[in-house]
């Protein structure tokens, strides 16, 4: 979605271990210096933490966990519950005596004179000189905080903290669960924020964001991410413009010859087509058709369904006589049920950029955008996301088709809930329309930007177990309003030229 964090990464960086987070990083973090990591508790600070530990230990690093609130156990629990082995991470469970925490005792790290370290400090940096570890995790500073009293000691503890691990080889990041101190922020070199917000309905979602990184380009802004067996996921924010465009005026047919002809041609390559139109019009049959039309070619498609089940869209390809079954037993249709409610658009995005980058589909079928808005109703600027996922995954080549469900059946009330017609290159409406006693429906092609497309208004209709259009709608004036006047003989000429 971004560039590759080994492509981009600075000389003398030390991976985090989360492949996401590195390219938010440009490689991960500069060696030797000293990081915060905050957030609230349940955020993943001690997940992370272990994932960068992990990576120094198989990279033939020292490391050391040094932990002030967490035992050997619960971090061993932590490490269990993600299927890791702490084989190699050297852990140092320091706990402060009961006195130095007692209300009543007035004992600080450090001597405000000499900046002594105290009896609980010098333990740990003994230990620190002793093992000589190349990665250090400090976990936490609000048992610093507690031990401190006051901000100015916190702070020259924290100063001392950092002035002791400078110039010794040592990366180290410290965990803190006060989010926003800026006391401590102004010190350290980066700062990386987490953030968990519970959802009205649906999961957890959880976002990063760096504050502050001293000397290093990094990608700003929120970056969602997922914890789940086998560690933190980081879904860098899509940046579109970072993607090199491929050049491409190749013209895909639709395998449909008068859908192609509606749309000057076919589907070129690299552009978006919006598919809207009331519901069961046709929409979802359509964008399967043209799935199966580049299978059939040898190219691989890639659909995601927010609304309809697997088993309905394959049950209805099958009686219209298109091989989506047997092009997804052939790999080179497959298909990923979204769970609303489960997947942030971080997530999401990443999904269909790896079907692209790594899986080579050639087409992408997003079915639908209601369903994509309604899975993230909270999440604020889709539009946006949505933006610049059509604008990457054109850059990379690829076709995409967005399925639009508009609200209402029939009449000039029909409207949308989230309007992407401007993001799309090309535009496909589907409307019903009464004539002479019956339900009808038409098509026609409103907008396509790679050239001249038909304007007519054909029938559309699925039966007889094939997709079939006909001859455009001349007898009939305001077919797009839902009750036309017809202007022909007597003769109903509405079904003639269907092919």
């Amino acid at each position: 979605m971004t560039p590759d964090a080994s492509k981009s990464a600075l000389p003398g960086t030390a991976s985090t271990g989360i492949s996401g987070l590195d390219v938010v990083l440009r490689g991960g973090f500069t060696r030797d210096r000293f990081y915060l990591l905050e957030g609230l508790p349940g955020t993943g600070k001690t997940t992370l933490a272990l994932q960068f530990l992990l990576a120094g230990r198989d990279a033939g690093e020292r490391v050391l966990y040094v932990t002030l609130s967490e035992s050997e156990a619960e971090l061993r629990a932590v490490a269990d519950s993600h299927g890791w082995s702490l084989d190699g991470i050297q852990i140092l469970e320091v706990i402060p005596s009961r006195e130095l925490l007692s209300p009543g005792h007035h004992y600080t790290l450090f001597h405000p004179a000499e900046v002594e370290l105290g009896a609980t400090a010098d333990a740990i940096l003994t230990e620190v000189e002793r093992r000589a570890p190349q990665r250090v995790v400090f976990d936490s500073l609000s048992e610093l905080r507690l031990l401190a009293g006051d901000v100015l000691q916190y702070r020259r503890q924290v100063l001392a903290l950092k002035q002791f691990f400078a110039g010794r080889g040592c990366t180290v990041i410290v965990l803190d669960d006060s989010a926003n101190d800026y006391q401590v922020q102004s010190v350290m070199h980066a700062v990386i924020t987490l953030e968990s917000m519970a959802e009205d309905f649906g999961g957890q979602r959880r976002r990063m964001r760096v504050v502050k990184y001293r000397g290093v380009g990094f990608y700003g802004g929120y970056h969602d991410l997922e914890i789940r067996r086998g560690g933190i996921r980081v879904f860098p924010r899509l940046a579109a413009s970072a993607q090199t465009t491929t050049s491409t005026h190749e013209v895909l047919s639709t395998g449909i010859p008068p859908l192609d002809r509606l749309l000057g041609g076919g589907i070129e390559r690299g552009t978006s087509t919006l598919i809207t139109g009331a519901a069961g019009s046709g929409k979802s049959t359509l964008a399967s058709q043209f799935a199966c039309a580049q299978a059939s070619r040898g190219q691989k498609a890639a659909l995601f369904l927010f609304d309809e089940k697997l088993s309905t869209m394959t049950e209805r390809c099958q009686g219209l006589g298109i091989p989506f079954e047997e092009q997804m037993r052939a790999g080179r249709v497959h298909v990923r049920q979204v769970a609303p409610g489960e997947l942030s658009p971080g997530e999401f995005t990443a999904t269909v950029c790896d079907a692209v980058e790594v899986d080579g589909a050639s087409v992408v079928v997003i079915d639908s955008l209601n369903g994509y808005l309604n899975s993230m109703p909270n999440e604020r600027h889709l539009l946006v996301q949505l933006h610049e996922l059509l604008m990457y995954v054109g850059n990379l080549g690829a076709s995409t088709m967005l399925v639009s469900v508009q609200h209402g059946l029939v009449g000039q009330q029909l409207s949308s809930p989230l309007d992407a017609s401007y993001l799309a290159d090309s535009v496909v409406l589907l409307r019903y329309f009464e004539a002479f006693g019956e339900v009808r429906q038409a098509i026609s092609v409103l907008k396509r930007r790679g050239g001249k497309h038909e304007r007519t208004i054909r029938e559309f209709s699925l039966d007889s177990g094939s997709i079939r259009i006909g001859e455009p709608l001349r007898e009939f004036h305001g077919v797009l309003t839902g009750v036309p006047v017809y202007e022909g003989g007597r003769e109903p000429l509405i079904s003639r030229g269907i092919e």
